[in-house]
C-alpha cells in the first residue's frame, strides 16, 4: 500500500515563508513525478509546482518566483518552499506522486492535505 505522508503547514504571517515536506512510503517499484497542488477557498485544486526524476520542474500559473521544490530521489521525498506569502495563498496543500506498483501500473497518489493559513 502506498502512502504519502505530509508535514509542515500551519499559520504563516503575510510576507512569511512555508516549508512543506512529503515522503512516499509503502511497497512500490518506483516513484516518478512528485509535486504539490493546493486548493484555496472558492477555487479548484491547482498545481503549485512538480518535479520529475530528470529533474525537470514545472510551475503552475503565477507560482514561479515564490515557490520552489526540491527532491531527494533516494528517499522518495519532496519539499516545497514558499516565500513572501500573502492571504491568497491560504488553503490546503496536497502532495502528489506518480508511483509504479509491483504490477508495473503507474498511479497517481495524494497526501491527506495540510492546511496553510496566511494571517496576521
Amino acid at each position: 500500500q502506498v502512502q504519502l505522508v505530509e508535514s509542515g503547514g500551519g499559520l504563516v504571517q503575510p510576507g512569511g515563508s512555508l516549508r512543506l515536506s512529503c515522503v512516499v512510503s509503502g511497497n512500490f517499484l518506483a516513484v516518478y513525478t512528485m509535486g504539490w497542488y493546493r486548493q484555496v477557498p472558492g477555487k479548484e485544486r491547482e498545481l503549485v509546482v512538480r518535479i520529475n526524476r530528470d529533474p525537470v520542474i514545472t510551475y503552475g500559473d503565477h507560482m514561479e518566483g515564490r515557490f520552489t521544490i526540491s527532491r531527494d530521489t533516494a528517499k522518495n521525498a519532496v519539499e516545497l518552499q514558499g516565500n513572501n506569502l500573502d492571504y491568497d495563498d491560504t488553503g490546503v496543500y496536497y502532495c502528489n506522486a506518480n508511483v509504479e506498483d509491483f504490477d508495473e501500473v503507474v498511479g497517481a497518489y495524494w497526501g491527506q492535505g495540510t492546511r496553510v493559513s496566511v494571517s496576521s
